[in-house]
């Protein structure tokens, strides 16, 4: 596990899996939104492909993402592992909620500058909106990717409860 790809819903709780990877393994991690959003009113970074691929041109990393549509492939391709928290809505949700209301009451800063508001709970982009509709679309596309023979040479750990997590983690 060299180059590893933590994925799952929204509030699956990627970027903590992938930081405690980072921690364990001695892995540069890099958080996918981060690199996406690059400043105030959630601009999107020009410059995404180009870096991702100086990302994934090194040998060794964990990244938090599925990966969005215009870097997917790279990161998949470069990728030697993938750990999949395949978790249900009735887990998802929750850590969701809290997480969007804690950062919306605290106002903290988030990727570019930007944070969540109150507002912004009624638009679909919304984390809660986003991790509610996207749970299916999400776990179908990840079952594709894995099944997909291109992808055959990832060692992949599908994770379908945070206890089965806990357990894996131990095991490293």
């Amino acid at each position: 596990m060299q180059r590893i790809l933590v994925v799952g819903v929204t509030g699956a709780g990627k970027s903590t899996l992938a930081r405690v990877l980072s921690t364990r393994l001695g892995l540069p991690y890099h958080e996918m939104d981060a690199l996406y959003f690059d400043g105030p009113g959630w601009s999107v970074n020009d410059g995404l492909t180009d870096d991702v691929t100086a990302l994934v041109a090194e040998p060794r990393w964990v990244v938090d993402s599925l990966g969005y549509p215009e870097v997917r492939d790279l990161l998949w391709e470069r990728a030697d592992t993938v750990v999949w928290l395949d978790y249900p809505r009735r887990v998802v949700m929750p850590r969701v909620l809290r997480r969007s209301l804690k950062r919306t009451v605290t106002r903290e800063a988030l990727f570019g500058g930007n944070r969540e508001t109150w507002r912004g709970w009624l638009s679909r982009e919304h984390p809660a909106w986003w991790a509610w509709s996207q749970h299916g679309p999400r776990h179908r596309e990840i079952a594709h990717r894995l099944a997909d023979p291109r992808f055959a040479p990832l060692e992949t750990h599908h994770l379908g409860r945070p206890q089965d997590t806990e357990t894996w983690l131990a095991s490293l």
